[in-house]
């Protein structure tokens, strides 16, 4: 299935059961509640989905699950999230194999790569595979920018790398990529808490982790933005900001998936080293989230 890069693509949580496995049932309870609300694909294994704590294993086994269900509804994003190229270029290799249709890639893991480290990471991920690729561009959390002269390097040389996920906490560095490459690069917004100023200044979509337990106000606020209906849009978002906060904080995870089970489809399971919230700090996310819900508004339509 074609990957357009555009619209709302939610970094889906990965589901465990209380002993630890993962949790297909849970798994297809949110997929189905995704795809209900009208996202445009959906991203596995990323940081949200707990991809460090996956073995490859699981990984394929989730793939498989996530392709068998979703029956090319919506297209299926696998994330890469490997220190040594080789795994990540036999990773691409497998998961194209069993049918995914496209990735998106972080760079090298643990390691902090120079500029041309990074680029021949890319380039050797981008020449294992013919899928189409969006490059995840987070120098706050991982420590390495992939900077313009990097990004015209690599998209003249690889017609397959079509996207960014800009997490850069930078608005303006939307302008700034769409006055470089013009629409020969698609750009998805990957912070939360400048969902709209991002489509504001012309992202063409989202990579959304709130999205996850509210998938059809994100949906719905991603169109009013497309629409021009700005200000329906600065409504919802205004109800909407406090609880897309808790994608910025280093245990969004946890926030995430609790909010989730607040909203019926997820649950708060987590795997060690991460633990479920207890005491002050579960009190803090919990009223975000009940305070979210009470005064959850009606939708406008779309």
């Amino acid at each position: 299935m074609t990957v357009n890069w555009e619209g709302v693509y939610p970094a889906v949580t990965t589901k465990f059961t209380t002993d630890d496995a993962l949790d297909f049932d849970a798994i297809a309870l949110n997929f189905q509640a995704q795809i209900d609300a009208g996202v445009h694909a959906l991203i596995l294994g990323g940081s949200l989905g707990e991809a460090s704590t996956l073995d490859d294993d699981e990984k394929f086994e989730l793939l498989r699950f996530s392709l068998d269900f979703i029956k090319g509804q919506i297209p299926i994003v696998l994330n890469i999230t490997e220190g040594a190229t080789r795994r990540a270029v036999s990773y691409v290799k497998k998961a194209e194999q069993m049918g995914v249709d496209g990735f998106m890639a972080l760079p090298p893991m643990r390691y902090k790569s120079d500029d041309r480290e990074t680029i021949h990471f890319f380039k050797a991920i981008a020449d294992a595979t013919s899928k189409p690729i969006m490059i995840y561009n987070n120098p706050v959390d991982y420590k390495i920018e992939v900077t313009i002269p990097m990004f015209e390097q690599l998209l003249k040389e690889h017609q397959n790398i079509e996207a960014v996920k800009d997490s850069t906490r930078d608005v303006t560095n939307v302008t700034r990529l769409r006055n470089a490459f013009g629409d020969r690069l698609k750009i998805m917004g990957g912070v939360d808490t400048l969902t709209m100023e991002s489509l504001v200044m012309g992202a063409d979509g989202l990579v959304a982790g709130l999205v996850c337990a509210f998938p059809r106000e994100t949906v719905v606020l991603y169109h009013l933005v497309k629409q021009g209906r700005i200000a329906e849009a600065v409504s919802l978002y205004r109800w909407f900001l406090p609880l897309l906060e808790l994608d910025i904080h280093p245990k969004l995870v946890q926030y995430i998936k609790l909010a989730e089970q607040y909203t019926g489809i997820g649950t708060e399971q987590v795997r060690a080293p991460r633990l479920p919230l207890v005491g002050k700090e579960r009190e803090t996310v919990v009223a975000i989230i009940e305070k979210g819900l009470k005064s959850r508004p009606i939708l406008p339509n779309i």
